[in-house]
């Protein structure tokens, strides 16, 4: 099972859309997902009461829960574990961070969301996990968006190449219980959150292939 954490310090920056949306795309794909659900407020658990579909699962926890929870998804085939982490919570992040083989950090291209960004890689810092920045709520075009790239390469972060745009299909999929490509196969939303899924597979993959090069150097001495 692999383990994604969605986590920023800031809140209203797509948390709990991408982790829905990607837990969709991983149903799509063949792939048994769950979302552990670390926000108070819940906002995954209320998109699952509100879904027709019995899956993807979501389970609203505490964090301290974490742990066995997901050895009890690992336990019972789950291929794909997303945390969606609240935001100003540190001991919560620390706690996802922990337990993640990636971390996607969501941030709007906005000088405050910047800031937030720069508080939650140094969170990140103490695990050095595999993770990347996926920018979101993006306009069509603007100085913004150069500006937040070049901000997070000063940073030394990893940007991920799949911009999420701002988009009035993730909403409206959100409060119907849907995921974007569920609520318009077609369109853009689709198309970047299965873009977005390609590009976590492959991260995902490349932290497998480290580990098994580590074992076999392990095992070699």
């Amino acid at each position: 099972m692999k383990i994604v954490a969605i986590i920023s310090q800031k809140g209203g920056v797509g948390k709990t859309t991408l982790a829905t949306a990607i837990a969709v795309a991983a149903e799509a794909d063949g792939k048994q997902a769950a979302i552990f659900d670390l926000d108070p407020q819940a906002s995954a658990s209320f998109w699952h009461d509100t879904r027709e579909a019995p899956t993807p699962a979501v389970a609203a926890i505490p964090s301290s829960r974490l742990q066995h929870l997901l050895q009890a998804a690992r336990e019972s085939g789950c291929d794909l574990a997303l945390i969606d982490a609240p935001p100003f919570a540190k001991d919560i992040a620390f706690e996802a961070a922990h337990h993640a083989d990636f971390i996607l950090i969501p941030t709007r291209p906005a000088v405050l969301d910047v800031m937030a960004m720069t508080k939650t890689l140094d969170l990140m810092k103490h695990y050095s996990k595999p993770s990347a920045v996926v920018l979101t709520f993006c306009p069509h075009a603007g100085r913004e968006l150069s500006d937040t790239e070049h901000a997070i390469g000063e940073l030394g972060a990893t940007l991920c190449p799949v911009r999420i745009g701002n988009r009035i299909a993730f909403s409206r999929a959100q409060q119907t219980g849907l995921a974007a490509q569920e609520y318009e196969p077609d369109g853009k939303a689709a198309e970047e959150i299965n873009s977005l899924y390609k590009y976590m597979c492959i991260q995902l993959k490349e932290v497998k292939h480290e580990r098994t090069e580590k074992t076999t150097k392990r095992a070699a001495s």
